[in-house]
């Protein structure tokens, strides 16, 4: 059975950082991509950033390309996103998944690409 597991969320200033994980286990991690998505009050999920099998391509969204980056430790089966000049529109649950291979093709952005999900990790940022 699959498991994710993020961790590393909390609440922070305006203009501060926050590294997320997720721990993956139940098959092996490094034949997938991955991905991270969020969640914010009374909005859809959207998609953050995606990475593929081997961490050589990774993909974002434009609201936070170049403040955020997505990285993977095959070895230690763990995804990471750290999150830098975080904003609060940066606010909300942040869940990582598996991605349906190990290259992650155009449609990264969907939702339905992505097949198991962690429970989540809140991020709250203040202005």
């Amino acid at each position: 059975q699959v498991q994710l597991v993020e961790s590393g969320g909390g609440l922070v200033q305006a203009g501060g950082s926050l590294r997320l994980s997720c721990a993956a286990s139940g098959r092996t991690f490094s034949n997938y991509g991955m991905g991270w998505f969020r969640q914010a009050p009374g909005k859809e999920r959207e998609f953050v950033a995606a990475i593929n099998w081997s961490g050589s391509s990774t993909y974002y969204a434009d609201s936070v390309r170049g403040r955020f980056t997505i990285s993977r430790d095959n070895a230690k089966n763990t995804v990471y996103l750290q999150m830098n000049s975080l904003k609060p529109e940066d606010t909300a649950i942040y869940y990582c998944a598996t991605y349906l291979g190990a290259y992650v093709s155009s449609l990264y952005r969907r939702s339905s690409k992505y097949d198991y999900w962690g429970q989540g990790t809140q991020v709250t940022v203040s202005s």
